[in-house]
This record gives structure tokens, C-alpha cells and sequence, in this order.
């Protein structure tokens, strides 16, 4: 048996678990916020600082047409603001605000809530698990 056929069975359970949590904790926020692709958007703009939009489309995997999409809701929220490329007049360069900042630190801490609920009903020995299993866990999404 070769190493792919040995660790599938982990692989896919890992996977189911890790959707399963995403998914909760995506359910969890309320009709019309803001899309996980804008939050993904706002939350690498807040920790890499501005950005033109065909860089952020790169980044985020996406159509330059859909990113545009996302970027021109989080606009009308006033959770991004856009500003001319500094040598280039054909481009801009995109901004969070003061605002996307706060709805991006309320979301985060919604969600680090919840999970921290849950974190809570299981046993002290599960929970240092768990906290093992971290560095683990960071390597592994590395390696993606």
C-alpha cells in the first residue's frame, strides 16, 4: 500500500470535519453580511495593506469580473475605499476603511465566540488535544 492509499482515510475525514466547521460557522452570521469572499478580500487587505484590484483577483483565485463584483459591494457598505494609482491613472488602489476594519474584527470575534462555546463543552484532555494538534494542523495548510 503506498502512502497516498494509507493516509486517504484521514485525508477525507479531515476534510469532512474541517468543512463542517466552516460551514457552521458560516451559517452562523446573518442574512446579507458580507460574502466569505468579501471578508477574505478585507481581511488581506487589513493584514497586507492596500492593493490594486487585478492583484487581488490573483491573490483570491478569481476573475478580475468577479472580484470587481465583490469589490463594488464592500464599496457601497463603505468597507473599502478606492483611490488612484499613484503612477498610474488608469488604476486604483484599494483600501479598507475604519469601518471594514470594525465588521472585520466584529465577524472574527463572533466566530472565535462560537467556536470558544464550543471549544468549552469538551473535556479539559480534548481541549489539550486539540491545542496539540495546532502547529500540526498549521504545517499541513502550508503544505496545500
Amino acid at each position: 500500500m503506498n502512502e497516498v492509499q494509507e493516509t486517504a482515510p484521514l485525508a477525507a475525514a479531515l476534510r469532512l470535519a474541517v468543512a463542517r466547521i466552516t460551514r457552521r460557522l458560516r451559517q452562523a452570521h446573518a442574512v446579507g453580511d458580507v460574502s466569505l469572499s468579501g471578508v477574505s478580500v478585507l481581511a488581506r487587505l487589513a493584514g497586507a495593506g492596500p492593493d490594486t484590484p487585478g492583484s487581488l483577483a490573483e491573490l483570491e483565485r478569481v476573475r478580475p469580473q468577479a472580484m470587481a463584483t465583490t469589490l463594488n459591494g464592500l464599496e457601497q457598505r463603505g468597507l473599502i475605499s478606492r483611490a488612484p494609482h499613484a503612477t498610474d491613472g488608469r488604476r486604483a488602489i484599494v483600501s479598507i476603511t475604519e469601518e471594514g476594519r470594525t465588521m472585520l474584527a466584529e465577524r472574527r470575534s463572533e466566530s472565535v465566540s462560537r467556536l470558544a462555546r464550543a471549544l468549552g463543552d469538551l473535556t479539559p484532555q480534548e481541549q489539550a488535544v486539540l491545542r496539540d494538534a495546532l502547529p500540526l494542523l498549521d504545517r499541513l495548510s502550508e503544505r496545500l
